[in-house]
């Protein structure tokens, strides 16, 4: 009974920044051009408000032509103002599908962030270029170190001079904001808060986020709470388990891996626990506009869980996130 006491008084203060003041972390009622936007959040110590639901661009880059057409419109139909990629997602065709559908039309209206997997300062730089070639942008909102995966990992990133290349891409101009991502070891991001904290260079941190979570080798326990004491955006992926929850890749949204866990609980459910904790954006994969109205659909309908709601799902699904197949995606290399 302690311990679950303990447990919640931990959940109630991971909220405390969505509860105490919804003024400084979130605004309604957003309209411009083209309707009605979703509920924004404060993206971290910046001053920017970004949608609570953010469009993944990694199957925009992998589904087919047409249909990434339609995901980027029914995005911004729904009032999704924010869009990730990468230069690494079908080797660029992400950020390109971005700079034929997205930025040519609504480049004043988004959020725009990308990531360089590179491993030193020549490759990170070669990347900038390319992804803002290939966005058709002068200018990227977030870019990020992408997919730091152990802590040496970390430590030869930076001793190959990719923090430096960051910090004078921003000097430049040519980005707004700095952060950095991971979904494989959450030492590896404490490594990188560690080693930035002289410089405080990021402003956010993506990193997966979900009701699995907690009870395996967890991000949430481990990197949330640095980095809100750093006022950090945090962007939430992988919040469905790449759909590995659900009883039919329809309702998971995806194609290429097979349900572990039928019916264990709702995709809303699974969302709305995200959406309760103090992440600014859920970052969601679709790769058609069905399913990416879905997800709308369950940004708008959202209300926050209370701690005792979610540590009933936490509890729910804690045998089988202990086995750690669910979360495949973390590998504990030290």
């Amino acid at each position: 009974m302690n311990d679950r006491r303990t447990f919640l008084k931990s959940l109630a203060g991971l909220t405390a920044g969505l509860s105490l003041a919804p003024s400084s972390f979130a605004k309604e009622n957003n309209s411009d051009r083209l309707g009605e936007v979703l509920p924004k959040r404060k993206l971290g110590r910046t001053n920017e408000y970004v949608t609570m639901l953010g469009t993944g661009g990694y199957h925009v880059g992998w589904t087919s032509e047409r249909d990434a057409q339609e995901i980027i419109e029914a995005a911004l139909e729904g009032g999704v103002r924010f869009f990730d990629t990468a230069e690494s997602y079908s080797a660029g065709r992400s950020e390109e599908r971005y700079g034929k559908y997205l930025t040519p039309k609504y480049r004043d209206l988004v959020f725009l962030m990308t990531k360089s997997t590179g491993k030193d300062a020549k490759t990170v730089r070669e990347h900038l270029e390319g992804s803002l070639r290939r966005l058709q942008v002068d200018q990227i909102d977030l870019f990020q170190v992408h997919a730091v995966s152990t802590p040496q990992d970390v430590d030869n990133r930076i001793s190959n001079g990719v923090l430096d290349v960051l910090q004078k891409a921003q000097q430049e101009g040519k980005v707004k904001y700095l952060g950095f991502t991971g979904h494989q070891n959450p030492f590896a991001h404490k490594r990188m808060l560690e080693r930035s904290a002289e410089s405080n260079m990021f402003d956010t941190v993506l990193m997966p986020v979900n009701v699995l979570d907690h009870n395996y080798f967890s991000f949430t326990q481990n990197v949330l709470p640095e980095a809100m004491e750093r006022n950090m955006g945090v962007l939430a992926i992988k919040s469905l388990a790449d759909g590995r929850f659900f009883a039919s890749k329809k309702e998971a949204g995806w194609t290429t891996e097979d349900p572990l866990i039928p019916n264990y609980l709702s995709i809303k459910e699974a969302m709305h626990f995200v959406w309760s904790l103090p992440v600014t954006v859920l970052i969601s994969g679709n790769e058609n506009a069905t399913y990416m109205r879905e997800k709308i659909a369950l940004a708008r309908s959202f209300t926050q869980l209370n701690a005792e709601e979610r540590l009933a799902l936490i509890e729910k699904v804690k045998e089988i996130a202990l086995t750690g197949k669910i979360e495949y995606f973390k590998q504990k290399e030290s």
